[in-house]
Parts: structure tokens; sequence; C-alpha cells
């Protein structure tokens, strides 16, 4: 769907972006608001918003579509606020948050099926704020849809607003399923960042020059504290799954040092090395393909 008024909740990195990719692409009224003041001001001067509402509740009002660009724990929560809005009123509405069990859970208990579909556009920041938003931001990036039970026609034209107006890539998967695979891809990797982070602030040597190799594997530790504290918090049980394995490989890997193997040594740097390769391989197809 292109809608004639797009309302957006939250104008920090994505929902600015969301909302300036969409005055751009025509969508005739976008309508915005955000607790943060200077956000408010920052997307009208650079027109990424036609107008600021009042409060929350305008905006759904407002909106032929709504997108919830706060955090976890806050999308949850507006859920509650709006869901009599939403329901009263022929529309849309759908989220960001990187976590959605709970999100659609929420969605499902106040009987949203027929209006609320969730999204995850998968866009690694490490900045927040509207200074970090940008109108190509999301352009050719994956964007999960995540349909409630009964809910695929929201979830379908939610879909379609993020390949129409925004230039994004979506792919409609179910909550469980999106939760247990970015526990692997996306969550595991900034909590092993930052326990990395955390180990060599508080172990590593003082005073030294840090190499690329430490630089890179911590750079996801920058993210926004909360947030993630939220994400893996929500996300409790695939991440302990997945934090579990990497405890098992640790270990492995203590032991065959400890033991002076060379071969297996040498067999587990090899099997990362392929597979990191294999990996890159397939990220640049995909590249080619998305910009095609």
């Amino acid at each position: 769907m292109k809608p004639d008024t797009l309302g957006v909740i939250g104008l920090g990195a994505l929902g600015g972006s969301v909302a300036w990719q969409a005055s751009r692409a025509g969508v005739k009224r976008v309508v915005g608001y955000s607790p943060v003041p200077r956000e408010n001001v920052a997307a009208v001067r650079a027109g990424a918003v036609t107008e600021i509402a009042a409060d929350i509740e305008r905006v759904v009002e407002l909106a032929e579509l709504v997108v919830l660009a706060v955090p976890p724990l806050a999308t949850v929560e507006l859920l509650d606020r709006v869901a009599s809005v939403i329901v009263d009123r022929p529309g849309y509405c759908t989220d960001v948050a990187d976590v959605k069990g709970s999100v659609v859970e929420r969605a499902t208990a106040l009987k949203l099926d027929r209006h609320f579909a969730g999204s995850h556009p998968f866009v690694n920041s490490c900045h927040s704020g509207f200074s970090a938003a940008r109108p190509d931001l999301l352009a050719g990036k994956l964007v999960y849809v995540t349909p409630l039970s009964g809910g695929e026609v929201a979830a379908a034209e939610v879909a379609d607003f993020w390949r129409r107006v925004i230039g994004a890539e979506p792919v409609i998967l179910d909550a469980e399923v999106h939760d247990a695979t970015l526990a692997w891809t996306s969550h595991l990797p900034q909590a092993i960042a930052s326990a990395l982070t955390a180990t060599l602030a508080r172990h590593g040597p003082k005073g030294v020059t840090y190499g690329d190799g430490a630089l890179t594997a911590t750079r996801p530790a920058i993210g926004n504290a909360g947030m993630w504290t939220e994400i893996l918090l929500m996300n409790k049980a695939e991440i302990l799954s997945a934090l579990d394995a990497v405890v098992s490989e640790t270990r492995r890997l203590v032991a065959d040092i400890e033991a002076e193997d060379a071969e297996r040594l040498r067999e587990w740097f090899e099997s990362g090395c392929s597979w990191r390769r294999r990996l890159e391989v397939v990220g640049m197809t995909g590249t080619r393909r998305a910009r095609q």
C-alpha cells in the first residue's frame, strides 16, 4: 500500500528514515511524533514530515498506516495505548522492533489481527536519533514482516508498503521463527562482541593500541545499551541456547590449547575460515541481486 497519510511514532534513526523516504516517495501527508522536541524540530526542518502531532493518539487517528518506531518494550506498551483507536477505524499498523514474539503476542491479545503486522528492518546502526536518519537508509535492505494468526491481509499490505514506498525487500516470516533465527544471526554476535569488549576493558593490557581485528570484532558493542538489554531479555530462551553453543566451542578451544593438540586446533581454525569465506560469497551474491 501507498498511504495518503503515514503516521510515524518515534523519529529516531529508523522512524526518521521511514518518514523521510515516504515524503520523498510522494506520500502526501506524513504525520510524526517524538517525545524528544529536538527530533520533531529536526524532522520538520529536513522535510521528513509534513506535520507534528500533539500526541500519539492523534497520529493514529489521522494515518492510514502507523509505524511504531520505538524500542521493543515501548512497542508493546504503545500497542496497549493505541489499540482501541486502531480497531475503530480502517487502516494498518506496524513496528520496527528487533524482537517479534512479544509484540505479536500482545497484538494478538488486543485482537489486532486485521490491522497489525510486525516488522523488523534489518539495518545495523551504531547511532541513534534523527541525526542518524537518512531517506535511503532502508533502500534494498531486508525487512522481516511477521503476521498475526489470521492477519495475512494486514501483513501483505505492510510488506507492500516497505517495497513500494521505502524500497526495502520484505520477507514474511513467523514471529517465532524470526526470533529463533535472529538469536543466531544478530543477537548472538552482538552479545559476543559486547562480551569481548568487556573482557578487553577489564582484563586486557592498559595503554596499548588494538589492531583491526579487535576493532572490527568489538564494533557492534557501540550499539544502544538500553535497547540491546531489552532485546536479549525479551528473546531470553533463544539467546541462551545460542550462548550455550559458544561456551561449548570455547571449552573445546581451551582443551585443545591445554593439550597442545596442533592438529585439532588447525582443523578448528580451518573449519571456521571455510565457513566465513562461504558466507562472504553468499553476501556478495545477495548484494549483487539487490542492486539489479
